[in-house]
Formats: C-alpha cells, structure tokens, sequence
C-alpha cells in the first residue's frame, strides 16, 4: 500500500514522502495512530495544498523577523536604574526590563525569552544586546543604562 507519511517515522521515512508499505503496517500501525494516510489523489492534493501554506507561513514569518530587526538597528533603548555611590547598580537590568522598554519606547514587542545576554548588565553605559527574532535571525538592541533621577 502507499501512503504519505503524516511525521517522519524511523525506519521508512521523512515528513512528507510516499513510501510503500505492507498492507498491514500501514492499517494496523500507521494509518491509527496518524503517522500517515493513505494515497489517493485527494489526499495528495491536500498535502501539497498544506505544505504550500505552511511553506508561505514560514516565508512570511521570516519577512517579519528582518523587518524587525530592521526596526532595532535604529531604535536606541534608555533604561533608567538606581545605583550606589561607586556606580554599580543596585541588581542589574534584566531581559524582562529591556523587553518592557522596548515596546514602551519604540513599539516594538520582543518577548523577554528571546532577548539573549552574555552577562547581566550591572553598571551604566551602553550595550548591544543581542535577540533571536526566529529562522536563525537575530537582531541588536542598543541599550543605554542611565541613573534614575
């Protein structure tokens, strides 16, 4: 029997691709338990259908993630931040406080999971933070840690 594989399976094959299969593995097992359905000219009608939209989805997501990280280039985040007499902040300023000003100041919204720092930043000046936007691209906060007055 032929059929679409749903998920990779080990052994047959990837996402996607038509095998062929003994009857009863493809009733007993696959077909059950959602691994793959059976070739017809629907069904492989429909896949392609998916796959097209899911391959647009995932193209549109990418344009997105460049048009932000197009935004971050020229956005330049202040963070105001008490500290003692020697300088050093009291804490440090942390992804979740980067996140919150970068959607107050710039309108840009970045969940505070994907903002990615080497260090925690415990002192004023000024910092290129780095964030993964997804589809491995990543863009650069400018950060600015000032005194609160």
């Amino acid at each position: 029997m032929k059929v679409i594989l749903l998920q990779d399976v080990k052994g047959k094959g990837k996402k996607g691709q038509r095998v062929e299969v003994s009857d009863g593995y493809a009733r007993n097992y696959l077909i059950p338990r959602n691994l793959a359905i059976q070739e017809t000219a629907d069904n492989v009608n429909v896949f392609k259908q998916q796959e097209k939209a899911r391959l647009a989805k995932i193209e549109k997501e990418k344009k997105e993630a460049m048009e932000t990280a197009e935004k971050l280039k020229s956005c330049v985040v202040k963070i105001p931040a008490r500290a003692g007499s020697a300088g050093k902040l009291f804490g440090a300023v942390t992804s979740k406080e980067i996140a919150d000003s970068i959607s107050e100041q710039c309108g840009i919204v970045i969940e505070k999971n994907k903002i990615i720092q080497a260090e925690p930043i415990k002192a004023f000046g000024t910092y290129e933070v780095k964030c993964k936007l997804g589809h491995e691209i990543t863009g650069v906060i400018n950060v600015i840690v000032t005194e609160m007055k």
